[in-house]
């Protein structure tokens, strides 16, 4: 397992916890006693004022592994045990929550309530071009000459940190806002995070930015597993980076999916041959009506990002469905009453789910890691299971970014010369701004474009089990592995 932080850490264990009382059939009867199991007395617990302050965060960060969020708290003295209850009885009559993220805050404490500072290194120099220049003349001067802002006015425009000539002005981020690509979080006035769904396009950079583990999806793994439990049919369809998150034969991880008690396991790979051929024809059919360029579709945070910030761009997106879009059909057809899990590295999978009747839940690695350790299911152990549909190495290594565009390009062949394809992966405020730029001009570097939230692709996605680097070195690995191929294909995007 690769932790690169104690967040994660943190997550998995309290996760595996959880799970661990649930198949016991103790999570309501011994759910209240688990933060003062993890946080007993006199523990030492670093940037916590206490132990029960440590065993409160505990506490609020079970509820969105729950499948609940800080909104169903209307009163502090409920006890988790009510919460666990709550949660099971919407496994069994109700859905999971519309929303997909929430901010934990208990824990979103300690991140700094202001964005610039004036330090020691201020020269108190005669041009005081940070005062001279501050629009909301917030920057003052001291009788040692040294400059200061006054926080009350400073609208943290930065105008003061520009104008320095000694860089005396630094800017202190906070990590969640910096790392949103589209200003989705932001604090409240009571100086808490707030995600702003009406915004975020779910791609998950600000999970993993905060330091203190405050932001958390809303979880499904409960729904799944009481799903399980009551003898129903559910299958796992899985993306096809699952070559890249654990150590072990593709074979032990599909079989270790069959021991959590899935009816099948089916790759969502098997539904990208589908995307790629309809993405070909409708592209074609594009240029030859006019159109100048179009963009993939299978990456659900870049479909948030034009529905709620590009809206300029839609008429230039592939009308195609997804692998994962194919992929549950696929399972639905051969399984009319099961329901289907999509598995994956994915944040906004759960937003596109929502929008497919013929996806129920969605799962993802890190959370497949956790209830993996929770049942005590080891993956040296489990008995391997074969696919019944093998899919393609180039399948599989849509994985990876720049596959859909190198999968078309191959699959048109000859006509492939005639089209200059580009990549957009990563969208941060550099890569969003070329796209706006694309859809007002009507124009763009290539004719066919792919874009992806995640640098590197699904294989780097926010939810991924392994970490970034070994997971890319171990998915090629298994791609090497792969014997069977169709040679017009060329490795690249997942599911």
């Amino acid at each position: 397992m690769a932790f690169t932080n104690n967040i994660m850490i943190v997550r998995h264990r309290l996760l595996k916890e959880l799970v661990k009382l649930w198949n016991d059939n103790e999570l309501v009867e011994k759910i209240d006693r688990l933060p003062i199991e993890l946080s007993p007395r006199r523990s030492k617990h670093a940037g916590r004022c206490c132990v029960h302050k440590e065993r409160a965060v505990w506490k609020y960060k079970s509820l969105p592994l729950l499948g609940l969020d800080m909104e169903d708290e209307s009163d502090e003295l409920t006890p988790l045990s009510e919460y666990a209850a709550r949660a099971l009885s919407r496994a069994e009559k109700g859905k999971p929550k519309d929303n997909i993220m929430c901010v934990i805050d208990e824990a979103c404490s300690a991140c700094v309530q202001i964005n610039y500072e004036i330090t020691n290194l201020c020269r108190g120099c005669t041009a005081r071009s940070c005062q001279v220049n501050c629009p909301k003349k917030a920057v003052h001067v001291k009788e040692s000459g040294q400059a200061w802002i006054d926080h009350d006015e400073c609208i943290s425009c930065g105008i003061c940190h520009k104008n320095c000539p000694y860089h005396a002005i630094v800017y202190i981020p906070v990590p969640c806002e910096e790392a949103c690509p589209v200003k989705a979080i932001s604090k409240d006035e009571k100086g808490i995070e707030h995600i702003d769904e009406s915004k975020c396009i779910y791609c998950g950079k600000c999970l993993n930015a905060c330091p203190f583990g405050a932001i958390f999806e809303v979880s499904q793994v409960f729904d799944v597993l009481h799903r399980i439990r009551k003898g129903e049919q559910v299958v796992a369809i899985v993306a096809p980076s699952i070559l890249g998150q654990f150590k072990a034969t593709i074979g032990q991880v599909y079989g270790a999916l069959k021991a959590i008690g899935f009816t099948d396991v089916i790759e969502v790979a098997q539904g990208a041959m589908d995307t790629v051929s309809n993405e070909a024809h409708e592209l074609i059919e594009k240029l030859e009506e006019g159109q100048k360029f179009m963009t993939t579709s299978c990456c659900p945070s870049y479909i948030e990002l034009v529905e709620k910030h590009v809206p300029g761009m839609k008429p230039y997106v592939s009308g195609t469905g997804s692998p994962m879009y194919y992929a549950a059909r696929i399972a639905k057809e051969k399984y009319p009453d099961a329901k289907v899990v999509f598995v994956g590295p994915c944040v906004a999978k759960r937003k596109e789910a929502q929008r497919d009747e013929a996806v129920d839940y969605v799962m993802t690695f890190e959370e497949v890691a956790s209830v993996l350790d929770g049942l005590d299911i080891q993956l040296e152990q489990v008995q391997p299971y074969s696919m019944s549909f093998t899919s393609v190495r180039e399948a599989h290594g849509f994985a990876q970014a720049g596959g859909v565009m190198g999968a078309v390009k191959a699959y048109l062949k000859e006509d492939a010369d005639k089209i200059n394809a580009v990549q957009v992966a990563n969208l941060d405020k550099k890569t969003i701004g070329a796209l706006r730029a694309y859809a007002k001009s009507g124009k763009a570097p290539g004719q066919f474009i792919e874009v992806m939230a995640c640098e590197g692709g699904c294989i780097t996605g926010p939810c991924a089990h392994n970490e970034i680097a070994a997971g890319k070195r171990q998915l090629t690995q298994e791609l090497a592995k792969q014997e069977e191929t169709v040679p017009m294909f060329k490795i690249g995007s997942d599911g």
